[in-house]
């Protein structure tokens, strides 16, 4: 039985906006009919699917699925019941397919390619198979960062360091981890104060570090952000994380004189700034809590964690974020 990509019965999550034809949809993490008010180099890395999910109750025990093609081949986290039945590759024909499911009424969740475009033309199921909509009412954690969020090099979708922590967690996750694109922009903070949420984090510093911002003007554009948020979000517990460890960046100043060292404590700054200001749900949490240098084998790029290191990454973030920012 083929499903149309436009059927009522499938409900995305962890996206921000639907861009729909009459042959795809296709979900954004930015507003896809205000994407030119973003950064153009923005917009490329919001057409990527990090976190974003593809979720339905059937009975089927057969699904497969076409998009529009792609440049790579990308793996797919198929969840059932809230358990990883399988992943697959999605072939250089753009098709996938899971086979043999458990009989009976289940949920799936199909956790999309963090770090490519993922178009759907349409799902087939068996025929004579149910088919209902998968709301997902879980409490909501928006987070914000760079590819170190995007974490493109995580083994498949639902294991970057995010993915890791919202299905421990069971949270409903929105990823607004962006490759290379992480500057604090506006567009990107008025985006989020009209999020939904009932967390929200920041992971600043690391694309900061190539100059876009300095002495003079991050703390403040950061602290700006934050009250951005704050004009929808009054009250949300809310994280600012530093960056994490990288090598030769710790120490060396960059174009504007400034270390990673110097961007982190900026981070602690701000943050101590608004709590002494009032905000009470401001956390900080230390980058290198998360991963210093003694996980430096697990970056072999000397910048992006592999696979394991996403993983380490959420386990840490577990045990030493998740009590201050969920409870």
């Amino acid at each position: 039985m083929t499903i149309s990509h436009d059927d009522s019965r499938l409900s995305w999550h962890g996206h921000v906006s639907l861009e729909q034809t009459k042959l795809y949809t296709r979900p954004w993490r930015i507003p896809f009919a205000q994407k030119v008010l973003f950064a153009a180099p923005l917009q490329v890395a919001a057409a990527t699917q990090a976190g974003v999910r593809l979720c339905f109750q059937s009975n089927t025990r057969n699904l497969s699925g076409k998009i529009l093609p792609l440049e790579k081949a990308r793996n797919l986290d198929l969840y059932i019941d809230g358990n990883l039945f399988a992943t697959v590759n999605v072939t250089e024909e753009s098709t996938f397919t899971f086979a043999d499911l458990p009989a009976g009424e289940k949920q799936l969740e199909l956790w999309l390619p963090q770090r490519s475009d993922f178009a759907l033309e349409f799902l087939e199921i068996d025929d004579n198979s149910t088919l209902k909509p998968l709301e997902d009412n879980r409490p909501k954690w928006v987070t914000y960062g760079s590819s170190i969020t995007h974490c493109g090099e995580a083994a498949s979708p639902s294991f970057t360091w995010p993915g890791v922590v919202a299905r421990e967690r069971n949270l409903n996750l929105t990823c607004l981890g962006y490759g290379g694109q992480c500057h604090l922009d506006i567009q990107i903070g008025r985006m989020m104060r009209d999020l939904p949420a009932d967390y929200l984090s920041i992971c600043a510093g690391i694309n900061i570090y190539s100059g876009s911002l300095n002495a003079r003007t991050f703390g403040p554009n950061l602290i700006g952000f934050v009250q951005l948020l704050r004009e929808k979000h009054p009250e949300t517990p809310l994280a600012l994380i530093s960056p994490i460890y990288s090598f030769d960046r710790e120490t060396t100043q960059n174009v504007v004189g400034w270390t990673l060292q110097d961007y982190r404590n900026a981070v602690a700054e701000a943050a101590q700034t608004l709590q002494d200001y009032g905000d009470k749900n401001i956390i900080y949490i230390n980058g290198l809590d998360l991963f210093n240098a003694d996980l430096g084998h697990l970056m072999p790029d000397n910048l992006h964690p592999n696979a394991e290191g996403y993983k380490m990454l959420g386990e840490n973030f577990l045990k030493a974020a998740a009590p201050l920012l969920f409870g």
